[in-house]
C-alpha cells in the first residue's frame, strides 16, 4: 500500500521517510528521492568535514529508525518508497566532493547506478540483512561505491 501526500502529512515517519514525498513519484521513487537528496546536499557541501560526517552518522541511525517503522507502518519490507536511504547514500556519495553542480550531477549519476546494479557485497546486503538497517546499509554501500569512482575521477583530473 502507498500512502497519499496527506497520510504523509499526517505522520512525521512517513513524511520522513518518503523523502518529504518525494517517494511518492509513480516511476523511479529511487530517483526522485535522490533528486531530492541533492538541494539539501547544496547545503552540507559546506560543513567541515568532521560536522558532515557527524551529520552522515546521525542520517544513518535516524534512517534505520525511520525506514523500519515506515516498513512496518505499511507492512512492506523497503517499500520502492522509502526513500530516506537514498538521501543519506548520496549525501555520503558526496562527502569531500569537490565543489559544483557538475560534481553534484556526477555523483547523481554514480550513487544511481551502483544502487540500481548492486554489485556485491550491495546484492547480499539488500536480501540479507532484514529491518530499518537492512534498508539503509544497501544504499550505505552505493554510496562508498560511488564516493571511490568520484574521488578517484576528481584524483585523476587534478593529475592531469
Amino acid at each position: 500500500m502507498t500512502p497519499t501526500f496527506a497520510q504523509l502529512i499526517r505522520s512525521p515517519v512517513l513524511f520522513l521517510a518518503f523523502g518529504f514525498g518525494s517517494g511518492l513519484a509513480r516511476k523511479a521513487p529511487g530517483t526522485f528521492g535522490t533528486l531530492a537528496a541533492v538541494p539539501l546536499w547544496y547545503g552540507l557541501q559546506f560543513l567541515s568535514a568532521p560536522l558532515y560526517l557527524a551529520v552522515i552518522v546521525v542520517t544513518f541511525v535516524l534512517g534505520c529508525y525511520l525506514c523500519g517503522a515506515a516498513s512496518k507502518k505499511l507492512g512492506v519490507h523497503d517499500h520502492g518508497g522509502i526513500v530516506w536511504d537514498e538521501f543519506v547514500g548520496y549525501w555520503l556519495t558526496m562527502f569531500l566532493a569537490p565543489a559544483g553542480w557538475l560534481w553534484a550531477l556526477y555523483g547523481f549519476v554514480l550513487f544511481r547506478i551502483f544502487d540500481i546494479a548492486k554489485p556485491q557485497p550491495i546484492r547480499w546486503a539488500d536480501r540479507r540483512v532484514h529491518s530499518g538497517l537492512g534498508i539503509m546499509l544497501d544504499d550505505i554501500l552505493a554510496g562508498i561505491y560511488a564516493a571511490l569512482v568520484l574521488q578517484g575521477t576528481a584524483f585523476l583530473i587534478h593529475m592531469i
